[in-house]
């Protein structure tokens, strides 16, 4: 093989590569709305559920102690799967930008049509694509965060309720405990969101902080 056929095959390999890593990145985000649907629905018909029973009569306790552990744990595993996938979807993302990268030198013309990769915007934006942003806040915007927001306040109203049981009915004092537990939730899931992210986030902005350190 010459070497014109060799870089003709070349750019259709990677051609080809880009289209899987972008479809790759479209599974994984229709997979993240499922099954982000899938828990929110469940918890709407619970609390539908809930509010019926409570004017049929039924001992609502019951029904409470049955569901709300159901329902915490398909949070919590709803919460695990969409972390996995928008880390996923950050590594598919960075590969893409790196063939984007190689597109741009293949004619002096192509720079109006890919924009230079590698930029303090073009790592925001990658990072944009999952809802992260910079500073202390960063964990505040993904779709796992929205899980671990609504589930820490199930996970705050099963303790208020164990917590009344056990001390009885102050009301007080089971709120006060319902809102530190559920502050407390969120924060362990957001302290696990970044420790699990910080890996990703450092790999993508590596090339970017390596050329800075080249250029100096």
């Amino acid at each position: 093989m010459d070497e014109r056929a060799r870089d003709s095959a070349f750019v259709t390999a990677l051609t080809t590569e880009h289209f899987v890593l972008q479809s790759a990145r479209g599974a994984l985000i229709s997979e993240m709305v499922g099954r982000g649907t899938v828990y929110l629905s469940a918890v709407s018909s619970s609390l539908i559920a809930f509010g019926f029973s409570t004017q049929l009569g039924t001992r609502i306790d019951l029904i409470v102690a049955a569901v709300l552990p159901a329902l915490f744990i398909l949070g919590e595993l709803t919460f695990v799967a969409l972390l996995r996938n928008s880390l996923k979807n950050l590594e598919l993302m960075l590969r893409m930008q790196r063939i984007r990268g190689y597109y741009r030198t293949l004619h002096p013309d192509a720079a109006q049509f890919f924009e230079p990769t590698e930029t303090d915007r073009e790592f925001a934006a990658d990072l944009a694509t999952v809802g992260m942003r910079g500073g202390l806040g960063s964990m505040l915007f993904t779709g796992a965060s929205s899980i671990a927001a609504v589930n820490s306040m199930l996970g705050a109203v099963g303790v208020a309720l164990l917590a009344g049981r056990v001390v009885g009915r102050q009301g007080g004092v089971v709120v006060a405990v319902g809102i530190l537990a559920g502050l407390v939730l969120f924060a362990l899931h957001l302290v696990h969101q970044r420790h699990r992210s910080a890996p990703v986030v450092l790999a993508t902005s590596g090339p970017r902080a390596g050329r800075g350190a080249t250029a100096a």
